[in-house]
Parts: structure tokens; C-alpha cells; sequence
């Protein structure tokens, strides 16, 4: 009788890559590499199911950006080997999140990221963006490419805060320090300190 349904069930493997690469997604921001690396391994065997290159180069992407996200530098391996297939909204991300974006890419990025390329402002641009996690690429590409303000800086740390992401919370409270530090004040330095020792895992 299902064989000969009319409308056959949907395919397995949206909700699976969906469900994995979010609790992918989570790990990495709360700061567990190891469940982080499994899951993601799980969203991108579901996916590459399909044989569909640009749905696998968008989940490397999305592993990326959460590594601009946490201020960690590292070429995005997964996707450069996918690149040469890649369609060019992927291509012009990919540039994007390693801050070498160019005027032209800024119609085929996420909506929420085109006022960023080439902005003289950034702080009003990375206000307006209401994902958290959009909120914080955006002001890790401000970082890579040398745009970082100390208000794009204040805004990462709040976000990352309230959402409870350890790993890019350090890394802004670090970058934060940095700052102070080399503006020679010892007391919002000190104050720092002590919230980076709260926020950081217990060894």
C-alpha cells in the first residue's frame, strides 16, 4: 500500500543535517570541540548524501563563520575544497568571513551582512543585526579586516554573553583586555581578569 501511496514520506535527511549541524552549531559556541566535531561530521554525512555541492560548501561555510565568530584564524579548509564547484553567492561568503570581501559581493551575501562590506561605520551596521550569531560574524570579519571598534568589541562581548557562548565570550573579553591594557588601564584590565577567569572552563 505505501508503494503505490501518492504522496510518499519526505526524505530522512533534512531534519537530520538540520537537527546536527544546530547542536553542532551550539558545541562549538558553548565550547565543546568534541561533541561539536561529531555532530558536524553526522549534518555533513547527511548532506553530502544528495551529491549536492552547494548545500555541503553552506554547511562548511556555516562551520566557518563560527570560527570568525570566536575570533579563531584559520583558513576554511572544509569549503576551499568545494570551491571550484561553488556558486558564487557561496564564493563571495567564503570571502566575506576571511575579510576580503570586495563591493561586489555585497548583493550576493546574507541580507544581514551587505551593509557591512566597504561601511566607513560600523557600529550602526552591526547594531542593526538582530541574529546573535549574524551579530557575531559580522563583527569577527570587522575584526579580521581591521574595523573593530571598541564599539563593535563592547557589542560581541554583550551578545556572546547573553547567549551564553563561552568560546567567543573569551575571546572577546581577551581582545577587550588587550585594549585596556595597552591603554595603559591596570583597573579595567584587573576587572577583566576576573571575569575571564569566571567565564573560562574549569582545568
Amino acid at each position: 500500500m505505501a508503494a503505490c501511496s501518492s504522496n510518499p514520506p519526505p526524505p530522512d535527511w533534512p531534519a537530520e543535517a538540520k537537527g546536527s549541524s544546530e547542536r553542532a552549531l551550539e558545541a562549538w559556541l558553548s565550547g565543546n570541540s568534541r561533541i561539536e566535531a561529531a555532530e558536524f561530521n553526522r549534518a555533513r554525512a547527511e548532506v553530502a548524501r544528495t551529491g549536492q555541492v552547494a548545500l555541503v560548501a553552506r554547511l562548511e561555510l556555516l562551520r566557518c563563520a563560527t570560527r570568525v565568530a570566536s575570533l579563531v584564524v584559520e583558513a576554511c579548509a572544509g569549503f576551499d575544497a568545494l570551491a571550484q564547484d561553488a556558486a558564487p553567492a557561496e564564493q563571495a561568503y567564503a570571502r566575506y568571513l576571511a575579510g576580503i570581501a570586495q563591493a561586489g559581493d555585497a548583493a550576493l551575501l546574507p541580507e544581514a551582512h551587505r551593509t557591512l562590506v566597504g561601511n566607513a561605520a560600523p557600529d550602526a551596521a552591526l547594531a542593526a543585526i538582530q541574529d546573535p550569531l549574524s551579530q557575531l560574524v559580522a563583527a569577527g570579519v570587522l575584526f579580521r579586516s581591521g574595523r573593530a571598534t571598541p564599539g563593535v568589541i563592547a557589542m560581541a562581548v554583550d551578545t556572546a554573553s547573553a547567549r551564553g557562548w563561552r568560546r567567543p565570550l573569551l575571546a572577546w573579553l581577551q581582545v577587550q583586555q588587550q585594549r585596556t591594557q595597552a591603554a595603559g588601564d591596570a583597573a579595567a584590565a584587573a576587572a577583566l581578569q576576573r571575569r575571564i577567569d569566571l567565564v573560562a572552563p574549569p582545568r
